[in-house]
């Protein structure tokens, strides 16, 4: 991903942020297994969700030079993952749609994995406040991660993703999303935030400006010296200590990407292009593929930790260009 960083398409290890929510956290109950079960099969809803409404899209694409095709639909396949003696370790659902009327790929994943947290995780985690590892390195993970590339230049790329954490002595819950146009549209940026700021603003009126700054900084790409694109939200490491409030928070940071996405997508799917558009659009992709391989902890993450490779690298555009 521009989504590697969640559990998906790989699980992210730590933010570099310097923050702790955990701090003065109380740990959970051994199981914790009510919640655990509540946020994974919300992430399996909004992954439904969304992939009906993108089929929707590709069904009422009338226009452009790829109207004659036939409407993209889903792949869908399972992934798994083992720990190193062989015994299950979780998986989830790889759904990706290629060589659509409107989308030339869009991957959208969910997982569930749990299983030990290898030495160097620990560590991590250690440094960022999470208590006991040493003791019981146990974790479990579950999320959505959502990364579209279009057919259109003028139409924006996007990820989104949300996730939750558990290990025996704390949980958290990140995610966020933000769009990566290769050619900008001040009325599209306004649109995409107001949405993300409107659902934060349910929650706490100090979650966009925060989370907005956050996601400038995560998506940053320091070796070109800008960001990816222009921004949305981003959150990690997410406990208030009210475990109700926060699953309701990331289900709203779920439930604001269909509608901050598809109208900037309707509006821009029939737009002519050029060639040079066309250029434009995969220079930047070599931008995006550039952040996911080098910066994006979740990749590599999920790699380090075995889960199914394709799922990881789903991320990355199926053509890009660098010159």
């Amino acid at each position: 991903m521009a989504s590697g960083y969640v559990v998906c398409a790989g699980l992210q290890s730590g933010t570099g942020t310097g923050r702790n929510t955990r701090e003065g956290k109380s740990g959970m109950s051994d199981g914790f297994e009510d919640e655990k079960q509540r946020a994974s099969a919300w992430f399996r809803q909004l992954r439904d969700e969304i992939v009906a409404a993108f089929e929707a899209l590709e069904d009422t694409q009338q226009a452009g030079p790829f109207a004659e095709r036939p409407a993209g639909r889903f792949e869908v396949s399972e992934t798994r993952r083992a720990s190193e003696d062989g015994s299950d370790a979780g998986g989830g659902l790889m759904s990706v749609m290629r060589g659509g009327r409107v989308f030339e790929k869009v991957g959208v994943n969910v997982s569930t994995v749990y299983g030990m947290l290898d030495e160097a995780a620990r560590k991590s985690m250690a440094a960022r406040g999470v208590p006991g590892l040493d003791d019981d390195p146990r974790f479990w993970a579950s999320g959505i991660s959502l990364v579209a590339h279009m057919q259109n230049p003028h139409t924006p790329s996007v990820h989104m993703n949300t996730r939750m954490f558990w290990t025996p002595g704390a949980w958290w819950f990140g995610g966020g999303a933000d769009l990566n146009p290769c050619i900008e549209y001040d009325e599209d940026t306004a649109h995409f935030h107001a949405v993300l700021k409107e659902h934060c603003d349910r929650h706490d009126p100090g979650y966009y400006p925060r989370f907005k700054a956050w996601a400038d900084e995560y998506f940053f790409v320091p070796h070109r010296g800008r960001a990816r694109g222009v921004g949305g939200i981003f959150f990690d490491d997410h406990n208030t200590g009210d475990w109700e409030a926060d699953f309701a928070f990331t289900r709203d940071a779920g439930r604001a990407f269909l509608p901050a996405f598809l109208p900037v997508a309707e509006r821009r799917r029939d737009t002519p292009w050029s060639e040079a558009d066309k250029d434009t659009q995969l220079i930047h992709r070599g931008l995006y593929a550039e952040y996911n391989l080098v910066y994006d902890r979740g990749t590599k993450f999920g790699l380090a930790t075995g889960h199914d490779a394709n799922a990881v690298l789903m991320s990355l555009p199926p053509l890009a260009k660098w010159i």
